[in-house]
């Protein structure tokens, strides 16, 4: 070997027996704290042991905590109170954020650094509300709201941009799964029963109906578009999509299915290179459609106030009369569980909502955010952008039909859609054949060998037979 070849193998080889070490360092540590602590408390014991265990898993590989929150971020229990009340999928989001902050590579891509100015623009006009209404709970849903969108938009870039884009998928996808099982077996025991209505789980936590209906529809689209650069097969993938699908009519979450039936069309009409996707499946989504339509239809002729249809039209009028008392800047943040009014729902509308939390300054901000994030989206690689273009869409189009600002609703697709755009970004660095900065390790390679992007001026390869999916 020569002295160069001998110079960059030790140039490679330091910063792993580095992190070696200091693993087996933190290791020494967390057994000792955990002598000390455990015979007093338990508890904290195992906090110290977990706090060092994510450390060591940060120091070996950077990108570990956001890849992590991936299956914690569908956790909906709520914790908290007096004005504080996050999910579990909240805290989670919060801890991988910061570590793919510190950790995650640089620079973002034109699109993510758009998304994130788009998000700083909501967060600005939003910031008036605040002011103006000093309360704690808008406070606190301020900071959530950046959370939820620019804090799991970091966190899915670094889950994408390192390489991991099929690995978090795969580890978002799989509780979808289970939720799925449970919603099915949960449906068909009502029904046993002689109870054809809404599914409400218990297990393993309170879930609402319009909840796992909405969770089930991302996943259902997640799997149906099946990503080339996840690498799913495609039984698992078909498997997964009718699986979501069913658990999401089970639920009987009619904005969730709306979405759904959005989502499938906008994947099935969308050109992908070398996939030609079968558009038999939109004979399924518009009679889905006109089905909601249907039973929507029913409930407004049927004379029942107190029925779903009903209800929320009458909270329709109930959340113009609460913009009307502050036009510009709205009643706060969650003003439904302030007790500023002697109204104690949250309007289910998204543009009702934001007119009556933030005024028409908080509207104008959703709208810039939502409508137009869906520019940068539309113009990515097909192969990424097809995803999260879909993900942005379906959120805005079933917010329509239901409350918009609801933990893992919000914080779930954009965190999908930053891994697109990190996963897009890390096929560019391999295009390019820029080296991966930790361990000097193929950005193909990392990514589950994903087939570069064209460069520019580069005579395109001869097209291969294309792939027919569900």
């Amino acid at each position: 070997m020569s002295v160069p070849a001998l110079v960059r193998h030790a140039a490679h080889a330091l910063p792993r027996a580095t992190g070696t070490a200091a693993v087996l360092l933190l290791g020494a540590v967390a057994v000792a704290a955990v002598g000390v602590l455990a015979p007093t408390s338990l508890t904290l014991a195992l906090v110290v042991a977990l706090v060092f265990v994510v450390v060591a898993l940060s120091v070996h590989e950077p990108a570990a905590v956001p890849v992590l929150a991936m299956p914690a971020s569908v956790v909906v229990e709520r914790v908290g109170g007096g004005g504080i009340d996050l999910s579990l999928s909240d805290f989670a989001l919060f801890a991988a954020f910061w570590a793919a902050l510190l950790l995650a590579k640089r620079p973002f891509s034109r699109p993510m650094r758009t998304l994130l100015w788009l998000s700083a623009a909501y967060q600005a006009a939003t910031a008036f509300t605040v002011l103006v209404n000093p309360y704690l709970a808008n406070t606190v849903e301020w900071f959530h709201a950046w959370l939820s969108v620019g804090g799991a938009l970091v966190v899915g870039w670094a889950v994408g941009r390192s390489g991991r884009a099929g690995l978090g998928l795969t580890l978002f996808l799989l509780p979808c799964l289970g939720i799925a099982l449970l919603t099915l077996a949960k449906a068909a025991s009502q029904l046993a029963a002689g109870d054809t209505g809404p599914v409400y789980l218990e297990t393993p936590y309170p879930m609402h109906k319009n909840f796992v209906g909405m969770l089930l529809a991302v996943a259902a689209l997640v799997a149906y578009a099946r990503p080339s650069w996840v690498r799913w097969p495609r039984w698992f993938a078909l498997g997964s999509f009718w699986l979501c699908t069913a658990g999401a009519f089970g639920a009987q979450a009619r904005q969730a299915l709306v979405g759904l039936a959005v989502g499938v069309i906008v994947l099935s009409l969308r050109r992908e290179p070398h996939r030609r996707r079968s558009r038999l499946i939109l004979l399924a989504a518009l009679p889905a459609l006109y089905v909601v339509y249907l039973a929507v239809r029913e409930q407004l002729e049927s004379g029942n106030r107190f029925n779903s249809a009903n209800q929320r039209l009458e909270w329709y009028a109930d959340a113009i009369e609460v913009w009307q008392r502050n036009p510009w800047f709205g009643m706060g943040l969650r003003w439904w569980s302030s007790e500023r009014t002697e109204f104690v729902f949250q309007p289910p509308n998204a543009e009702l909502e934001m007119l009556s939390a933030a005024g028409v300054v908080g509207l104008a901000g959703f709208l810039l955010l939502f409508v137009g994030g869906l520019v940068p989206l539309w113009r990515m690689d097909p192969r990424f952008g097809n995803l999260a273009v879909t993900l942005l869409l379906v959120r805005f189009v079933s917010g329509q039909f239901d409350l918009f600002w609801v933990a893992v609703q919000v914080s779930v697709p954009f965190l999908l859609i930053g891994v697109c755009l990190g996963a897009e970004e890390h096929a560019r660095a391999a295009a390019s054949g820029t080296p991966d900065e930790v361990g000097g390790r193929a950005p193909d390679r990392a990514l589950g060998r994903v087939p570069a992007l064209v460069p520019a001026r580069v005579p395109a390869p001869r097209p291969r037979p294309a792939e027919v999916a569900p």
